[in-house]
């Protein structure tokens, strides 16, 4: 893509808010010429061995922008993600907004539909989302026109969000010292990993690029913003000119050697329902755990 639908001089305020318990970061994103805001990624709590859910990290999100006297427009899911819960249904019923999600959300929920022996109930389509985006189309958040690119290979459904001179990378890419994010899930590529991540270098080099995860490799501080330019120049995975062929190895031998996320079974069944927790046959909340299923 040389041409792009969005003002790139439009710079968006952007707000970072770090998940501790899953290393992932929310944003607020406001358009800088309205009240107007977005949610990017944001995180339901679970304490997991006991089977309990708070809303701590969403409610801080939702505190943020009711004192600043903000409108909520969009909650966006950069992907079904594998390691944290979405907070999506419950910051909508607070707050309005839509929820938006690649449309390629149909082939994880079929593909996971399958691996947790999901019955008839449960819609393969996309219809728990609000809005299922396609390559390359916009949505405004107040006078701010912000587009989707779809970047899969970690995920089928992967999109990064370009808002004015701020792209939100999902799992697409990590900060330059942490490099990218594994390609072995089911309807994971590490060419299509390579591909994508070419895709979002192709922006400018001064755009900046919001990550969904940080580490802090080498036990640095927890960091989350980089830019196009500093990515190509010095990304530990893909930068310095690296090919298709040795990332496709790197990282092939790399994900055989990493364990599952500790939160994927609980995260799938959530976050391809939109952040809903599914429900047995007598409506209770219930999670599955599918034995040798992944």
């Amino acid at each position: 893509m040389t041409d792009y639908p969005v003002d790139m001089s439009v710079t968006p305020e952007v707000s970072g808010h770090f998940d501790p318990a899953t290393n992932t970061i929310s944003y607020i994103v406001r358009d800088p010429n309205s009240t107007s805001c977005a949610i990017v990624d944001s995180v339901m709590d679970i304490d997991y061995a006991a089977g309990r859910i708070t809303y701590d990290h969403a409610d801080n999100l939702i505190a943020e922008i009711e004192n600043k006297g903000l409108k909520l427009e969009w909650i966006i899911e950069t992907h079904v993600h594998a390691d944290h819960l979405s907070a999506a249904p419950y910051i909508q019923q607070k707050l309005g907004g839509k929820i938006g999600v690649g449309e390629k959300i149909m082939v994880v929920q079929d593909t996971f539909g399958k691996v947790f022996n999901e019955g008839t109930e449960f819609q393969r389509d996309g219809s728990q989302f609000d809005a299922l985006f396609k390559d390359g189309d916009t949505y405004k958040i107040g006078g701010m026109t912000c587009f989707a690119m779809y970047t899969p290979g970690h995920t089928p459904a992967c999109m990064v969000h370009v808002m004015g001179n701020a792209a939100f990378t999902g799992d697409t890419l990590f900060m330059p010292d942490g490099g990218s994010a594994r390609a072995d899930f089911p309807g994971g590529d590490a060419g299509e990993l390579y591909d994508s991540i070419q895709k979002v270098l192709s922006l400018p080099d001064d755009m900046r690029l919001f990550m969904c995860h940080d580490y802090g490799p080498n036990g640095r501080d927890i960091q989350w913003e980089t830019t196009v330019g500093e990515e190509k120049a010095h990304n530990i995975h893909v930068g310095g000119g690296k090919t298709r062929e040795e990332f496709i190895a790197f990282r092939t031998e790399r994900d055989a050697q990493l364990d599952m996320p500790k939160l994927i079974i609980p995260s799938l069944q959530v976050n391809m329902r939109a952040g809903h927790i599914p429900k047995d046959k007598d409506g209770n909340t219930m999670l599955k755990v599918p034995v040798n299923g992944l």
